[in-house]
């Protein structure tokens, strides 16, 4: 089973928890004075999206949303729909000026929009990527539904995600750095892979 399987309709949304979404805008700083692990600018939310004109009408309000909350720090957000007809929103910091603070601003604001419009329950997850000193991806994954983080590292040939290989023993050390500072899903066997993230 994926995350999206075990995500979907198994449990009841407990809600975005901002206090444990914000955690990550102090665990950064322990992985990157730390552990060499620096904040890559980019972030995203998933969620299951609704083909109702309703949905998409709140989905334009949270982007108004998001542009108004972020618009001063030049951060962006952007929209897309994958293969298994999931609505990847992706925020991006200005080129050079990567701020976790500016995108868990804005994630914050996609979720609580989301969840005002009342569709909590398709929240997914939040993904944060970082990169380490050898240029490694590592992202750190909100889970909505169950109100907490996990590390997630790919470690396909060359790092490329199309053998969709993961360093298990990579996420274990980096549950080892940061577990103090973030809310870490202690049920390892919930650290579900999240394959073609698009940041």
């Amino acid at each position: 089973m994926g995350l999206r399987d075990i995500l979907t309709g198994r449990h009841e949304v407990k809600g975005p928890a901002p206090d444990r979404l914000f955690a990550i805008t102090t665990a950064y700083v322990t992985l990157q004075a730390g552990h060499g692990i620096e904040p890559a600018g980019k972030a995203a939310i998933v969620f299951q999206a609704l083909s109702s004109g309703e949905f998409e009408t709140a989905l334009k309000e949270t982007e108004e949303v998001v542009a108004a909350t972020c618009g001063e720090s030049g951060t962006t957000l952007a929209s897309q729909d994958d293969s298994y007809g999931y609505r990847w929103m992706v925020l991006s910091n200005p080129a050079g000026k990567p701020s976790v603070e500016d995108l868990a601003v804005g994630i914050n604001a996609v979720a609580s929009s989301i969840e005002m419009a009342g569709h909590g329950e398709r929240l997914l997850c939040a993904v944060f990527a970082f990169a380490d000193a050898k240029g490694q991806r590592i992202y750190f994954i909100y889970n909505y539904k169950r109100g907490y983080w996990y590390p997630f590292v790919p470690a396909g040939a060359g790092g490329s995600e199309q053998a969709q290989q993961r360093s298990t023993e990579r996420e274990l050390q980096l549950k080892a750095q940061i577990g103090g500072e973030l809310p870490v899903e202690p049920e390892i066997e919930r650290w579900f892979p999240l394959w073609g993230i698009p940041i």
